[in-house]
């Protein structure tokens, strides 16, 4: 059974503190960061460990692709999201396939590697958020949706779950929900038109959600993974979005004005997100714990669906998948190159 808690670990092993949290029910999955990836060979070892102990456990990664790509020590390294989409403005074609191409590459590696699902594609505007910046794809809806629906569709290929992130759209927001609480001041009518279209025309396609850390202070006083207005009433039943619902990092500045970290997975679970997330702080993973330990367990048969093809296969220090992999890979890198 999947818990409703997703946490971390500190190193590149598990530890028996580590072990014993995963026994716990409501942990339901893991993220791993820059500090638990020493090589492919290793990141395998640690996933298998994990499946040894909690089969049902589901492992996450955030590999976006530019500055946000946790495994790099023996994988490829995408481009920024951004300048796929810079190059759609002058040659859509290859833009959109290239995407395809990206969201391929990075999803066999991962599976590759026991991973279930990275946390992408980023649907937001590539606007004046700081935190956003080049990580979306483009500048506007229209350029954002076929490059993002490619990238989706190369995931697939590869047999992996998407997250569309951060829903209704952090990109017209300048602070960073990391370090900040961002507040938007527009009104739903203009964040509908502008920021939301690119959820909205992709949810066929999405398996799931992770909603801002922004509160929509025209709209509801909560931030949006705490709203039970943006996630039961506009995304369920408006929108009719059946799939999983990730919060944001509970331990972000964003979250806080809920609470302690037992009171923000409450908050988010009880707005109707399906899973909680709560990393780089042990003691807050395990408060939100014990906040939950009573809970019932999340949608099964939801979750169920983020769980990646992962190959019965034995990695090396190094990744060799193939030859369409390496082929993928070399385009990939002259794109790269071309970009110098």
């Amino acid at each position: 059974m999947i818990g409703a808690l997703m946490l971390d670990i500190a190193g590149t092993e598990l530890t028996q503190e580590d072990i014993e949290l995963l026994h716990a029910p409501q942990v339901g999955g893991m993220i791993l960061f820059s500090r638990n990836i020493e090589s492919p060979q290793q990141v395998r070892a640690l996933t298998d460990h994990m499946r040894r102990i909690r089969p049902d456990i589901l492992i996450a990664v955030d590999q976006e692709g530019g500055r946000v790509q946790r495994l790099k020590q023996g994988f490829s390294l995408l481009p920024a999201m951004g300048r796929l989409g810079e190059l759609y403005l002058t040659e859509p074609e290859k833009a959109v396939d290239l995407a395809e191409q990206c969201g391929w590459l990075m999803a066999t590696e991962v599976l590759a590697v026991g991973i279930d699902f990275s946390f992408a594609p980023v649907l937001d505007l590539n606007d004046v958020s700081d935190v956003i910046g080049d990580r979306g794809f483009a500048k506007n809806i229209d350029d954002i949706v076929p490059l993002a629906s490619a990238f989706i569709k190369g995931m697939k290929r590869a047999g992996m779950a998407n997250t569309g992130k951060h829903f209704p759209g952090h990109g017209s927001v300048k602070a960073d929900s990391h370090i900040a609480a961002p507040v938007d001041s527009r009104s739903y009518e203009e964040i509908y038109h502008k920021d939301m279209q690119t959820f909205i025309q992709l949810m066929p396609q999405l398996d799931a959600l992770m909603p801002a850390h922004v509160i929509y202070d025209q709209i509801d006083p909560n931030p949006a993974g705490f709203s039970p207005y943006w996630i039961q009433n506009i995304l369920r039943q408006q929108l009719n979005f059946d799939g999983v619902l990730f919060s944001d990092d509970l331990t972000m500045q964003a979250a806080c004005v809920a609470g302690g970290a037992d009171a923000r997975i409450q908050a988010a679970l009880k707005a109707g997100c399906d899973m909680g997330l709560v990393c780089n702080d042990r003691l807050a993973a395990c408060t939100a714990l014990e906040g939950i330990r009573d809970l019932p367990l999340p949608d099964q048969a939801r979750l169920e669906r983020m769980r990646g093809k992962i190959p019965e296969i034995r990695v090396g220090q190094t990744l060799d998948l193939g030859a369409e992999w390496q082929k993928v890979r070399d385009t990939i890198e002259n794109f790269k190159k071309s970009l110098n």
